[in-house]
């Protein structure tokens, strides 16, 4: 159940225009660790109002406290742009999350369990909400508008802090009551994980993994995996030898879920995926070499980047005003 913050430096700081194609106004909230992305779409799907404002922090109540923090950032938008009736709420959480009955069923950093975020919204609102995973929104964003258009059969891997992921199947997102796409935390070895599991992909191939192994071996701070990449570049042994261990338990991931789900294509998103041709080229001819009659999956970069998680966010939504309007 990988949880992924922003930088807490991001605050309050503008984004670029992201647009989802013309449909009915909505609201969109994407809830982080640290921050919450947000916006208004209007009928021609552009974002108004985008800005990240820090998360309330978890505890006891903070269901409700976030809820409360929700309904403020909507204000503050409806006030900006008085022209503009959302017709829904689209928020989107990390954690375990039961979309198809609207529970945030785990959340460490939201701090809640159980959680009947759904109703609570619609009752604060007094709108349609759609209520789901932040990955997983954010792979069907890449799905309906990214790089994973030509696919019906994918999964996606959002490699940062951690490793998160998502499966779509059919060109629909396969959840198992919200236990389904937890990528990073596939056991592929023996070493700890901070979940209290053993040998999970996060644990040695995230880009914080990457980073953190790196200083642990060698005494010296790093900036983050890239820093790490090119080192090994330019000869760095331990670089190397951190890189190659991380990129092998990435190809063992993707080959496992390749003979077991047999995906179109993989499609890779966050920090890690910046890499370029040093993690894809790298990917594609390792999973050659490691499986024989398979399908291999494209590897594709993902394409919304930051954006997708909102841009999610505000799709499910307008699929929930659809619905509250055909049942009207």
């Amino acid at each position: 159940m990988t949880e992924h913050g922003r930088s807490p430096d991001a605050a309050d700081a503008p984004d670029r225009p992201a647009a989802i194609g013309a449909g009915a106004p909505v609201l969109a909230f994407d809830v982080g660790g640290t921050d919450i992305k947000s916006a208004l779409f209007d009928a021609d799907g552009t974002a108004l109002g985008l800005r990240r404002t820090a998360t309330p922090a978890g505890g006891a109540d903070s269901p409700a406290r976030l809820i409360r923090r929700l309904a403020e950032l909507a204000d503050e938008l409806r006030a900006q742009h008085p022209d503009i009736e959302p017709q829904a709420v689209g928020v989107v959480v990390p954690g375990i999350v039961d979309a198809e009955n609207g529970i945030g069923v785990f959340s460490s950093n939201l701090g809640w369990r159980d959680a009947p975020m759904r109703d609570l919204i619609a009752d604060r609102f007094g709108l349609p909400v759609a209520f789901d995973h932040d990955v997983r929104s954010a792979s069907w964003a890449e799905h309906a508008l990214g790089g994973a258009r030509e696919y019906r059969d994918l999964v996606v891997m959002i490699i940062g802090t951690g490793i998160a992921g998502a499966m779509l199947v059919d060109g629909r997102p396969y959840t198992a009551g919200g236990y389904a796409g937890e990528v990073g935390h596939s056991p592929i070895g023996e070493w700890p994980c901070p979940c209290g599991a053993r040998g999970c992909l996060e644990a040695i191939a995230s880009a914080g993994a990457i980073a953190r192994r790196y200083t642990e071996a060698t005494g010296t701070p790093v900036a983050g995996a890239r820093e790490v990449i090119a080192r090994a570049g330019e000869g760095d042994a331990a670089a190397r030898r951190v890189w190659d261990e991380a990129l092998d338990a990435l190809t063992l991931s993707i080959a496992q879920l390749t003979a077991v789900f047999a995906p179109q294509a993989v499609v890779i998103g966050g920090g890690l995926s910046r890499a370029g041709g040093a993690l894809f080229d790298e990917l594609r001819s390792r999973l050659a070499e490691r499986l024989s009659f398979h399908r291999i999956p494209a590897l594709v970069p993902a394409e919304l980047s930051g954006d997708a998680g909102l841009l999610g966010s505000a799709l499910l939504a307008r699929a929930a005003a659809r619905a509250a309007e055909e049942h009207a």
